[in-house]
This record gives C-alpha cells, sequence and structure tokens, in this order.
C-alpha cells in the first residue's frame, strides 16, 4: 500500500486540491492519500515546517509527502525530491526541508523531468504526481535529476537562555486560537530546575506561574500553560479562543523567569 500525504496553502474552496487527487487516483489508483493540511497561510514556510515536521514523522517509512508551499522553482531554489529517514518528500527547495530535518538528508535530487503541461504555476500538479509515481514503480531517484549537494537553508526562530530566563516566540496558532511556543519540555527543564517560575505573555501583560495538565484544569476563559503533544510550551483559554483574547500574533514574545 502507497501512502501518500498532501500539503498545502490551496485551501478547499478552489478547485486546485481536487484537481491532485483526480490525477493521482488516474494515475496511482493504489495509493492512500491523507491530507495533513491545506490551511496554511499562503505562501507560509515556517508554519507549513511547523505542521509538517511534527506530522510526517508518525507515517511509517516509505511514504512520499507532496508540498506545495511557496513551490514556483527557480534556479536557485530548483525542485527536488529528499529521502530523510525512509520517507520522500517532494517539493521546491525553498528552505523548508531544512526546517524539518534535524541532520542532512539520505539523498537530494533536482527534478528535471518533462512536467505534463507547459504552465510553471501549478507543480504539484505538473510535476510532483510524476514524479511520485516514477518512484512507486521502483525507479531509481538518480534518473529523475542530477544530485543536489546541499539544501537551501533557513534559520528556525530559537528560544534563547540565560541563568534564569527563556525568551522564545510563537510558532504557531491553531484552529482554536491555542498558542503554541518554541520552548521545548526539556529546554523548560533543563534552565529551570525545578525552580519556580512565571510565564509572561502578550508584551508581558499576562502571566501563569505553573504549568497544567490538561484544559480542564483551570475554569473556562482562565489562562493556562501546558507541554502538549509536540513538547512545546503552549498558551490557552479554557474554552476560549486565546490568540485573538489575549492579542498574540505568531513572532510575539513569551519569556519565562525562574526564581533564584
Amino acid at each position: 500500500m502507497a501512502i501518500i500525504t498532501l500539503l498545502s496553502d490551496w485551501g478547499l474552496r478552489d478547485h486546485y486540491l481536487a484537481m491532485v487527487k483526480g490525477k493521482i487516483y488516474s494515475q496511482i489508483p493504489e495509493a492512500t492519500l491523507v491530507d495533513i493540511s491545506h490551511d496554511i497561510p499562503p505562501y507560509n514556510l515556517n508554519s507549513a515546517s511547523f505542521v509538517l515536521k511534527n506530522a510526517y514523522a508518525h507515517f511509517p517509512a516509505g511514504t512520499f509527502h507532496i508540498v506545495d508551499i511557496f513551490a514556483d522553482a527557480s534556479l536557485e531554489m530548483p525542485h527536488v525530491v529528499a529521502l530523510y529517514e525512509g520517507h520522500y518528500f517532494v517539493g521546491a527547495d525553498n528552505g523548508l526541508f531544512s526546517l524539518i530535518f534535524e541532520h542532512e538528508a539520505d539523498q537530494v535530487v533536482e527534478i528535471d523531468m518533462i512536467q505534463d503541461t507547459d504552465t510553471f504555476t501549478f507543480p504539484a500538479f505538473d510535476v510532483f504526481v510524476k514524479v511520485v509515481q516514477h518512484l512507486m514503480d521502483g525507479k531509481a531517484m538518480d534518473a529523475i535529476g542530477p544530485p543536489r549537494e546541499k539544501l537551501t537553508q533557513r534559520i528556525p526562530l530559537k528560544a534563547v537562555t540565560g541563568e534564569a530566563l527563556i525568551k522564545g516566540h510563537v510558532v504557531y496558532i491553531d484552529r482554536y486560537e491555542n498558542v503554541i511556543s518554541n520552548i521545548s519540555r526539556n529546554l523548560f527543564s533543563q534552565v529551570g530546575k525545578k525552580r519556580d517560575f512565571r510565564i509572561f505573555f502578550g508584551a508581558s501583560r499576562y502571566s501563569v506561574s505553573r504549568i497544567s495538565q490538561s484544559y480542564k484544569d483551570v475554569p473556562p476563559g482562565e489562562m493556562l500553560a501546558f507541554f502538549n503533544t509536540t513538547g512545546h510550551l503552549e498558551i490557552a483559554v479554557s474554552t476560549g479562543n486565546a490568540a485573538g483574547l489575549l492579542g498574540l500574533r505568531v513572532d510575539d514574545t513569551v519569556r519565562v523567569e525562574f526564581k533564584d
């Protein structure tokens, strides 16, 4: 059974997703399609990398991940196939894959295949499906195009630390408007050393001083912080919308101060 995932910023109101799915089912009828998300904000590589990084590893090795985010090719950022930890990633080398991979890919090749139409604005439909079909037929990655020595690098926004401080940022806001930071549980433990703390956010207008276990640990409408299933510090409002109620946006600061 072949699994193909799709990640894009197409949304659901237009014909793009249906076109790609129809083509896959026509050319690879045995495929199992999984939509990771199509609600990525247009051209937003950081949001796309967060979603894909936290999803792909739960699929079995051999899964194909078609990624169409800001995917027009150029000489500097060509279309590529990357083999990483047994997974095939197909998309543009625009830096997104460098935000996902923890180490160098096992193999990367540039895509040098004749596309199915003479337009250059819909690579998932015109190129990426053909690439997946090629690989599923048992053909080598080398036949797709020349090797690419190194993927385009983007520098992820990392939390910075001091003796009694962690300064992180909001990296993602989910559909419930829960606010996810780039402060990991491990970093929190390493710096905190079981000391008391206070977490500040919303330009330091708001703060909490304990880590909860679930959304129901506080009464409805109250703020809370906890480490979510991805291992990141999340700010939420019980049965509410934290981002809207607290005025939080992606890239806003989340600061943890530990008591000496």
